[in-house]
């Protein structure tokens, strides 16, 4: 039997490595530096045939990897909603591996049963939601999106006397889903996996605000008013950060007699803020919500929150028992309340996060990064060629960059903002994207990570000038 010695040098070595690849985040390339054909060349190697020391393994690995990494860890990554990984919920999540626990059901890993208890409670309070709705701990908001519209299809076939889980869609009343026209691909996708399809969507546009309005809510759902229907609402737009106006859309909704879920993959985290909690007001009347941690909470990959008002919906749709488990009765069994039967406990590391930060230092890190989404752009914004699409409200905001030729075409404005970004990418001193908004190619500006400080900012700002100034 293998013993703790069989670990000790190698995870030494595993620290070490990690320790310089943290340390190097400040001077590094945030974008890649090798080509896709270069890591293939390193890492598609031939089937090994025979056992290999695991610290050469791990050596080998990390020298093949090396400039393939994505800096979205560190403080100069803009380019997507990614954070990064406050350092408590880094070490809980190492334990978690070293645990290794089944966090399925509270017999198989108790303590890591009530930690997600914990976490659920903790949550619900920091996100200003009922304090008696039912929640999971999921890989990540895609996930939550399952969860929440699992349980919303639920409880709307219910009230027309059809039990989906049971019977299944075959002949099942024909559910709708009625949205802004700026949804998030994750709700499409969720809608697939749960057997609903993209036929089942009404989109509505929306206005110059990018919100959903009360009147053409109405107006769509009083045109089937026996139609089982799901409304589904933004809590932080991909582009723009913009939040529909809960008080007036959710009371429509539920006098309609639909299910409301929120979509808050990471804006719903501006409630935890007082600088920024207004956008969230009403947001509590909803049936469901759905988050990521590691966004705003900044806790390693593999970790979204599904909120359900409806207990018994959300039971009903996705509880599971069997006669060769061991289930509790006064404990919470997680596999009742997610999609997954064995699972990562990735309830450690949000526990770890939350402890460690407290209300105080979450509010601090959400105000702090829409502070420094406003600094990019309107420090990018006093530059030559610089247009300002949308000046962030919370941390998201765009910028486009526009060709000075004469004559320029809008085709021409979205080559050059495509350019640009492409230059600051390369210059490995900031990490942008782009994205089309209202038909103009733009360069999204994303802050989210707890890292980020004044000097990043300055480095980014900086990097966007000398990529406007240099040479085609």
């Amino acid at each position: 039997m293998a013993t703790h010695s069989a670990y000790d040098p190698l995870l030494q070595q595993t620290v070490e490595h990690a320790r310089a690849y943290l340390a190097g985040l400040a001077t590094a390339s945030v974008g890649t530096t090798v080509t896709l054909e270069q890591l293939r060349a390193r890492l598609d190697r031939p089937l090994p045939a025979t056992p290999h020391a695991p610290s050469e393994v791990i050596r080998q690995l990390v020298k093949d990897v090396d400039g393939g990494l994505i800096g979205s860890a560190g403080g100069r990554f803009f380019a997507w909603v990614i954070g990064g990984t406050v350092p408590a919920a880094l070490a809980a999540d190492w334990l978690t591996s070293t645990w290794d626990q089944n966090a399925g059901m509270y017999a198989v890993a108790p303590a890591a049963a009530v930690v997600e208890e914990v976490c659920g409670r903790w949550l619900l309070e920091l996100l200003g939601l009922p304090t008696t709705a039912s929640f999971a701990l999921v890989t990540g908001c895609q996930m939550a999106h399952v969860t929440c519209l699992a349980a919303a299809r639920n409880a709307v076939l219910a009230r027309k006397g059809w039990d989906v889980e049971q019977r299944g869609l075959c002949g099942a009343p024909r559910i709708r889903v009625v949205t802004g026209d700026q949804r998030h691909g994750t709700i499409e996708r969720a809608l697939r996996l749960l057997g609903l399809g993209r036929d089942c969507i009404v989109d509505i546009p929306v206005d110059h605000d990018g919100q959903l309005r009360a009147a053409a809510l109405e107006n769509v759902l009083a045109r089937d008013p026996d139609a089982p229907t799901i409304v589904l609402l933004q809590a932080g737009d991909l582009n723009t950060g913009s939040f529909d106006p809960y008080p007036e859309v959710i009371p429509v909704a539920r006098r309609l007699g639909a299910w409301v879920h929120v979509d808050g993959a990471f804006g719903l985290w501006t409630a935890v803020s007082p600088e920024h909690r207004r956008f969230t007001t009403g947001v509590e009347g909803a049936d469901s919500w759905a988050t990521d941690g590691h966004k705003w909470l900044n806790v390693p990959y593999d970790c979204g929150y599904a909120f359900v008002a409806d207990r018994e919906a959300h039971s009903r749709s996705m509880a599971h028992h069997a006669n060769y488990l061991t289930h509790s009765d006064v404990a919470r069994d997680q596999v009742d309340w997610n999609p997954e039967y064995s699972r990562r406990a990735r309830g450690f590391a949000t526990y770890a996060a939350i402890a460690s930060l407290g209300r105080e230092g979450i509010a601090n890190l959400v105000s702090q990064c829409c502070r420094h989404a406003r600094d990019i752009v309107t420090g990018a914004g006093h530059l030559p060629g610089v247009e300002v699409l949308h000046v962030p409200h919370i941390n998201q905001g765009l910028l486009r960059f526009r060709d000075p030729k004469p004559n320029a075409t809008e085709p021409d404005h979205d080559r050059r903002t495509e350019e640009v970004t492409a230059k600051i990418v390369a210059s490995g001193e900031a990490m942008f994207a782009c994205t089309t908004w209202r038909g103009q190619r733009c360069m999204r500006v994303s802050v989210c990570g707890w890292q980020t400080d004044a000097a990043a900012i300055g480095r980014a700002v900086n990097a966007i000038e000398a990529a406007i100034r240099a040479p085609n």
